[in-house]
């Protein structure tokens, strides 16, 4: 009888244990999952600060077409060879660009490292010609026009998709656009990937 009594007490405490362990690994998959739902908050709220930042900055009158809105994206921006329509002479932008790059005390022998960027590109309603929306990048890199360019078609294609306004667009491609190139380049506006099929016009 005392052998059983002594075997009923090792269960009870062994039942006891287990159970303690048990919610102390429950409270840490609890706190594990608050702390993942709290930086996930941190990490929504950041993107939204950057975002209405960005936002503001595409605003800027000065760097945007008044011609081009988001009730006449059809005739305007998605409409084939549209940029070709709108864009100054060649010869008048490589004059200017020539103009930037003494401006920067960049020599001329070195001028066909560097684009004459749009900081609101033509395809995503900039301006084709205002002083405000014009810059020098160098081609390649990670601030690079190539790079810039392809997140522009990807932005576009999205727009014209009805995917993304045109506001959006704009504010995924002012200020600092090459810090989120990796998110925005992907598949900033869907699931499809890779920018390969999209059309060819320029920036």
């Amino acid at each position: 009888m005392n052998e059983g009594k002594k075997n009923a007490l090792e269960q009870a405490h062994s039942i006891s244990r287990i159970e303690s362990t048990t919610g102390d690994a429950g409270r840490v998959t609890g706190l594990a999952g608050t702390m993942r739902l709290r930086a996930m908050a941190l990490v929504a709220v950041s993107a939204g600060l950057y975002l209405h930042a960005s936002a503001s900055f595409a605003q800027d009158a000065s760097m945007l077409d008044e011609r081009v809105s988001q009730q006449n994206i059809a005739t305007t921006i998605c409409r084939p060879g549209y940029a070709d329509t709108v864009s100054p002479p060649f010869d008048d932008m490589m004059e200017l660009k020539d103009r930037m790059l003494a401006e920067r005390g960049i020599d001329a022998g070195h001028g066909a490292r560097y684009a004459l960027d749009r900081r609101v590109p033509i395809l995503l309603g900039g301006s084709p010609d205002a002083q405000d929306n014009l810059d020098l990048l160098p081609w390649g890199g990670h601030k690079g026009e190539r790079r810039k360019a392809l997140l522009t078609a990807k932005l576009k294609r999205c727009v014209c998709e009805g995917r993304m306004s045109l506001g959006e667009a704009q504010a995924a491609i002012a200020g600092n656009w090459s810090a989120h190139y990796a998110g925005f380049g992907s598949a900033p506006c869907g699931g499809d990937s890779g920018v390969a099929s999209i059309g060819s016009d320029g920036p």
